[in-house]
């Protein structure tokens, strides 16, 4: 008679444990993660052309080329990683350094006009976009996850197969918080 009952009791258990269903979100902030990576790396693959060009026309302007050289650095070094906010961090500094050397450019009339250097700044503001989707995709599949994961019966679901809350793509250094300042 335990028999009889025992297979559709742990069939129901089974079904309402919510396993399948961490596996699915687990999977779906990892591939957000992933796009988020494809992005930043787009990001850091365009900066070298955007600076040789602006380097054609400003070549005095050298500090501003070794910063955005290795804020460009620390990017692909941090999308290595994988580490959340590392990236973001990265990026952000990214972002400020870009700033500066977009500035110069107003000053150079004939840079402004160079198809080279409108080509990349339309790929560069292009990658901006794709980067605020996947980070907000990521954003949202991770709120999804970790709120799926701290529910009843799931919890008891992700604490037995050690499921952890994931990391939002957020800025966390102070520094990095600022919008950069341009100055002529």
């Amino acid at each position: 008679m335990k028999a009889k009952w025992t297979v559709p009791f742990l069939t129901l258990l089974l079904s309402a444990c919510g396993y399948n269903t961490i596996q699915t979100m687990d999977e779906t902030a990892a591939a957000a993660k992933q796009q988020i990576e494809v992005q930043l790396q787009r990001r850091a693959d365009l900066v070298p052309n955007l600076v040789e060009t602006v380097k054609g026309f400003a070549a005095q302007e050298e500090a501003i080329f070794t910063e955005v050289a290795q804020a460009r650095a620390a990017l692909s070094g941090a999308v290595t990683g994988g580490n959340m906010t590392e990236m973001a961090n990265a990026n952000q500094g990214l972002t400020g350094s870009l700033g500066r050397l977009l500035a110069i450019a107003e000053a150079y009339p004939t840079l402004k006009s160079d198809q080279n250097f409108l080509r990349l700044q339309d790929e560069l503001t292009g990658t901006e976009n794709r980067i605020a989707v996947s980070r907000t995709d990521y954003n949202n599949a991770v709120r999804d996850y970790n709120a799926y994961i701290r529910k009843f019966p799931a919890v008891l679901t992700a604490k037995v197969i050690g499921a952890k809350a994931r990391e939002y793509f957020e800025v966390t250094a102070p520094e990095n918080r600022e919008a950069p300042k341009v100055s002529f």
